[in-house]
């Protein structure tokens, strides 16, 4: 067997250009390095190293011995990083902020096909509207957030990203849902409307729209609940706006209908699955992000009417 000891201190002086260099630079006696290296030459029956005018160099021996040594270091890194996935992966934690909007689509398969396979990792959801999901993960209250239409921030790094219109929602047989048109906020001013409360990434679109606009919008009702929101709508009393895939099993069933709105603005919205900027996640973490990501409608494409 090669010593390992003898390999690095090859390294070191080839790399350093001297036994002196070498020797301060991993605080080991120079006599000590001479010796290393002549007994891994006599065992070897080579030269490993020769001086030149700029100092010591490899011979092409020592190059390959050098190679290596960097070559073990690799694969042992890598083996040493495969075995702290495997201990990571079967017990860890995953903490999730999550918007309302996103609760069906997470729970409808993703997250329990995610914790079955994975059953030594833990997860926590908690619920939060856009503000405070970005606050969450920038004061590592979470690993993850699922964000609707969120503001940019330099501090966020976003993983995966698409592109989810937030749309006018509408009952059934709605005089609306004939419009020939995409709809504007002067077509929906006579019905009763719905709305989202501020700090969610649903509201602040259309607050942005009815600023571009100048117009106000004169609300019926006020939630922080997508329940609500549907039911209001469910109902027959009055529209809001939610994007397709937070209405989709309802649309399925002929309860809902959904119709484009004319700002760029809402029809360029996005669903994205952040982390904080520079936090480097744990294994459980990214192998959770690209569960959601392929498991997720929300996340694996586009709406569905955009497709």
């Amino acid at each position: 067997m090669l010593s390992q000891r003898a390999l690095a201190y090859l390294n070191e002086v080839v790399r350093r250009g001297s036994l002196r260099r070498a020797a301060a630079h991993i605080n080991v006696d120079a006599s000590a390095i001479s010796r290393q290296l002549k007994g891994l030459e006599e065992e070897l029956g080579v030269m490993l190293c020769e001086r030149h005018g700029s100092g010591m160099r490899a011979t092409e021996a020592g190059r390959l011995l050098i190679q290596h040594y960097h070559t073990q270091r690799l694969s042992e890194e890598a083996v040493l990083s495969q075995l702290m996935a495997i201990q990571e992966m079967a017990r860890g934690e995953v903490r999730i902020a999550v918007g309302e909007g996103f609760i069906a689509d997470l729970i409808a398969a993703p997250l329990g096909a995610f914790m079955s396979r994975f059953a030594g990792i833990n997860v926590e959801i908690r619920m939060a509207g856009v503000n405070e999901a970005m606050t969450l993960v920038k004061e590592m209250e979470v690993d993850l957030a699922l964000l609707y239409a969120p503001p940019v921030d330099p501090h966020i790094h976003c993983h995966v990203e698409t592109r989810q219109p937030l749309d006018l929602i509408v009952p059934p047989g709605h005089e609306l849902s004939s419009l020939s048109h995409p709809a504007t906020l002067s077509d929906i001013e006579q019905w009763p409307l719905a709305l989202m409360d501020n700090p969610f990434g649903m509201r602040q679109m259309v607050n942005m729209v009815a600023h571009q606009e100048r117009r106000y919008l004169d609300a019926r009702l006020h939630t922080n609940s997508v329940a609500v929101l549907k039911n209001f709508v469910r109902s027959g009393i009055g529209v809001t706006f939610m994007p397709e895939l937070t209405v989709a099993d309802e649309i399925s069933r002929g309860e809902i209908v959904a119709l484009p709105m004319a700002y760029p603005v809402m029809s360029g919205a996005r669903a994205q699955i952040v982390s904080l900027e520079g936090r480097q996640l744990t294994v459980a973490a990214t192998t959770c992000v690209e569960h959601l990501r392929t498991g997720m409608r929300f996340f694996s494409a586009d709406a569905p009417r955009l497709c």
